[in-house]
């Protein structure tokens, strides 16, 4: 199972929301690529950027620091928030992102996810962002009436590289992953899933790896109050 630490983007700096507030910002650093830097040098596979101010804006507003961040860093790095057309998709792409991530999109132009996935195979995974097994949209605000699980089946033959399954009401708030819908979606879909979450110790590691279903886990805040030692959990997890 792949870790993925989490960098947060909120007006240049390093930031984590509670349960997807952005009022509710915790802010780690202001220097986004030295943070990616430290990340790699601990040995990490890959990174996972989020521009919390695209997901509102619905088109990139932190650009320049995953710029500097693709810059500095040779592991890839996966992008979600404001892409929701195939000029950024393809721009991003060629700027040396490895992986974009559609959340927003997927629900409202579905068709743009698969043409994106035929023209970047394996650079395109789903966001699917959930309250209560319910997708939300744009940033989190706007909630639908769409099962996470419906559609991440929609995707099945698509293309897509991967799907980030994010329980809003655990993301931030150091309660720990849900397990058991991040499994059962896993095991719904032939898609892989990475979880994302409330990660917020080992065992919340070892309990997602055990599910033997799970192909990776995102952690952020865990990652900057020192709950989990990196390069400790990278170890394990390869053991």
């Amino acid at each position: 199972m792949i870790l993925y630490p989490a960098i947060d983007l909120k007006d240049g700096q390093c930031v984590r929301l509670l349960r997807g507030e952005m009022s509710a910002a915790t802010v780690f650093g202001d220097d986004p690529a030295a943070q990616a830097a430290k990340f790699e040098a601990a040995g990490c596979e890959w990174l996972h950027l989020v521009d919390l101010n695209g997901a509102f804006a619905g088109q990139p507003v932190n650009g320049a620091a995953v710029e500097a961040i693709l810059a500095r860093c040779t592991v890839p790095a996966q992008l979600g928030g404001g892409i929701r057309d195939m000029a950024t998709i393809e721009m991003w792409i060629s700027k040396g992102l490895a992986r974009v991530i559609l959340g927003t999109v997927a629900v409202e132009n579905p068709d743009l996810v698969r043409e994106a996935a035929r023209a970047f195979p394996g650079k395109v995974a789903v966001g699917i962002d959930a309250r209560k097994g319910f997708v939300a949209t744009k940033g989190w605000a706007t909630e639908t009436t769409v099962q996470a699980t419906d559609l991440a089946r929609s995707f099945e033959d698509a293309g897509v590289a991967a799907i980030i399954y994010t329980d809003i009401d655990r993301d931030g708030a150091m309660q720990g992953p849900n397990i058991d819908a991040t499994e059962a979606l896993a095991r719904a879909v032939s898609i892989p899933v990475i979880a994302s979450g409330g990660v917020s110790r080992m065992e919340d590691l070892i309990a997602l790896r055990d599910t033997g279903i799970i192909a990776g886990a995102i952690s952020g805040r865990a990652l900057y109050d020192g709950a989990i030692d990196l390069t400790t959990a990278l170890q394990a997890l390869k053991a």
